[in-house]
């Protein structure tokens, strides 16, 4: 299977407050269920235990266990918080994937041309996109990931199919509803 030993399921931001407390952003599909992950580890193989949670306008506000101080929860700011793959749920739906089983994963066309390679899945609000690096080494490309762009996704086989969008100046013209 494609992807990694680790699946990132969290990000530490600045400390809160003068108690240790630290700003906590999660990535998991519920947001709170994070905690219930059990012990999180760092980059560096270092565990964190969540010993509460609460909601904040766009994160969470976490005491993590060990962490009494301020200059204990700075010391933590930006660090990623990661389980092992194994610990996660299968997805429950066939349409499902974790961001980190598509990275790696070969891109091909509908005739099964390599095109490049997932590098990264993004989103920036409006949706996943992956990041395509193709096999002449040129800049990396953003394209959506939904049904239209990517029809087919086969962990077992290692790829996606991909179907490049139409530019505007190729895509067919819309007719005009004006009347004469």
């Amino acid at each position: 299977m494609a992807g990694s030993a680790r699946i990132c399921l969290g990000q530490i931001g600045a400390a809160h407050g003068v108690r240790g407390e630290v700003r906590l952003w999660s990535f998991t599909a519920d947001p709170q269920a994070i905690a219930d992950y059990g012990p999180l580890e760092t980059e560096d193989g270092r565990t964190v235990q969540i010993k509460s949670l609460r909601a904040a306008k766009d994160h969470f506000v976490a005491q993590l266990k060990g962490v009494s101080d301020r200059d204990a929860a700075e010391r933590l700011t930006n660090v990623k918080l990661y389980v092992p793959r194994e610990r996660l749920p299968q997805p429950s739906a066939p349409d499902e994937f974790y961001h980190a089983d598509l990275i790696g994963l070969a891109v091909v066309d509908r005739a099964g041309a390599t095109r490049g390679t997932v590098v990264a899945v993004h989103n920036f609000g409006a949706g996943d996109l992956i990041e395509v690096k193709p096999t002449d080494g040129n800049t990396t490309q953003l394209l959506p990931f939904d049904e239209a762009t990517v029809p087919v996704v086969d962990l077992a086989a290692g790829q996606l199919v991909v179907v490049e969008p139409q530019s505007d100046e190729a895509a067919p013209k819309a007719r005009s509803n004006k009347r004469r």
